[in-house]
């Protein structure tokens, strides 16, 4: 996919390639301004997916900064970064708009984490742009792309449900365009004007999802330095979206029913309740009536969330919307060639439409970009297609019954525990030892990801420090 674009936006020149430096190791594209003014005129000559800016600054302070993106351009997200004494600023910035906003000194994973987030926020709003200027016509409601009746269907409830605050559960597998159905509800709602805030509970360790979901008090725990508010709060007057709902440990599950039911949160650390007006969409891609059967989801939390279920299809049950997701894919990743791209050819499409997806919209979306990527003409044709895509004897092509293919057994058999920890292991080495990643390479959550790799006993080796030169 294509890197995420940042602009870091700090006058003090250490801080600032620190900071640069550590999004670029992490895969970002970056660049750097001194102060507010040098930083519009990087926006002028590029876009940019996410806007990092401190706040207090000559010249231009990050208050005014962010007024000019919100106007200027609003698909970059804004996240302010603000010493431990100007928290209550930094509040009143996302009030006007401001993504997110981080502490001084901010640690690494929290940064990565908070920039991600936002450049999938902007990605989404520029998709929609791209939707409502490219594709009018075959759009019937924001963001969802779709003329099989399954979806007209979803369509149709989406526009019911949206004026309510109705609590609502989407359901399907990875990659069918959960959330960009909960991003409609919001959008549709009385609440659009206040940020949507969505939270995935299987990226977030255990020990941190609490006090990402709830903030924290002054002094509740070593390093609270400062109050910090959590995303149910940011959700006030808003929409929080619950992505993988299932992964929610269970006892942040009864904090979370208590706020749907009492309107409540507290703070980590705190003595206090307080009001918060918060609607929940939540989604999961397993079966949420067989989690709480098996004990591993509350049974009151799991009917506070299914007042309205709206259930995705998978892209293989819908094929005669890949043309139409091709063509929009299409679109929006045009402008990546040297030379612009024009058409998917009647051969190619053919192969799209004959595939089963089993990484359903997301992965055609991908196989597009590549594509467009290794297209030398103006039209794309079957060999600039994925390996995976052109092949049936590849893992992932349908059967004669339209089913992915599976992983055949040999006749020997295996030792299931040796290939769980044989994958396990190359994952790991492939994301460099980052959990996160190496659980989105195996499509599992980070918690069962690092239960596994306790299981095993599995840990990043030791560098081995180089040999002293004896002189």
């Amino acid at each position: 996919m294509t890197r995420a674009s940042v602009l870091v936006v700090e006058d003090n020149d250490l801080e600032r390639e620190i900071t640069a430096d550590t999004l670029r190791e992490e895969g970002f594209s970056v660049e750097e301004a001194p102060n507010g003014r040098r930083a519009l005129d990087c926006l002028r000559l590029g876009s940019f997916d996410v806007v990092l800016t401190d706040l207090m600054m000559p010249r231009m302070s990050g208050d005014e900064l962010l007024a000019q993106i919100s106007q200027m351009y609003p698909a970059t997200q804004v996240v302010v970064i603000t010493a431990h004494g100007s928290i209550e600023s930094a509040v009143e910035a996302m009030k006007n708009g401001a993504f997110y906003y981080l502490t001084k000194p901010t640690d690494r994973d929290t940064l990565v984490m908070t920039v991600s987030r936002a450049a999938e926020l902007a990605h989404e709003k520029q998709e929609n742009v791209l939707l409502r200027e490219r594709l009018e016509g075959h759009l019937s409601i924001e963001g969802i792309i779709g003329q099989d009746p399954a979806m007209q269907e979803i369509i149709r409830i989406v526009r019911r449900i949206a004026p309510s605050n109705a609590t609502a559960l989407i359901q399907g597998e990875s990659g069918t365009g959960k959330e960009i159905v909960a991003r409609a509800i919001h959008r549709l709602s009385p609440r659009t004007a206040r940020s949507f805030i969505a939270i995935n509970c299987s990226a977030i360790p255990d020990s941190l999802i609490e006090n990402e979901l709830f903030g924290h008090e002054k002094g509740a725990f070593t390093g609270a330095t400062e109050r910090k508010m959590g995303l149910v709060e940011a959700a006030d007057k808003s929409t929080l979206f619950l992505d993988e709902i299932a992964d929610l440990p269970l006892g942040l599950q009864s904090k979370i029913l208590r706020v749907l039911q009492e309107r409540e949160v507290r703070r980590v650390g705190g003595h206090e309740s307080f009001r918060v007006d918060v609607r929940l969409v939540a989604a999961t891609n397993r079966n949420l009536a067989e989690e709480v059967a098996e004990g591993r989801f509350r049974e009151d939390l799991y009917y506070r969330v299914n007042v309205v279920t709206i259930t995705l299809p998978p892209l293989r049950d819908r094929r005669g919307d890949i043309p139409l997701l091709a063509n929009h894919a299409l679109q929006k990743y045009a402008h990546l060639a040297t030379d612009r791209v024009m058409e998917i050819s009647r051969e190619a499409m053919e192969v799209l439409v004959d595939y089963s997806w089993p990484g359903n919209v997301r992965q055609l979306e991908s196989a597009i970009e590549r594509a467009i990527l290794l297209c030398e003409g103006d039209r794309i044709d079957p060999k600039d297609l994925p390996e995976e895509v052109l092949s049936r004897k590849k893992l992932g092509k349908a059967d004669d019954k339209g089913r992915p293919d599976r992983f055949e057994i040999p006749s020997e058999g295996i030792n299931f525990e040796t290939f769980e920890r044989d994958l396990i292991l190359q994952a790991m080495e492939k994301s460099d030892w980052v959990i996160a990643k190496a659980a989105k390479l195996l499509g599992m959550s980070y918690r069962t990801l690092q239960y596994r790799l306790d299981k095993f006993g599995l840990k990043k080796p030791e560098q081995k420090a180089a040999p002293m030169e004896v002189k």
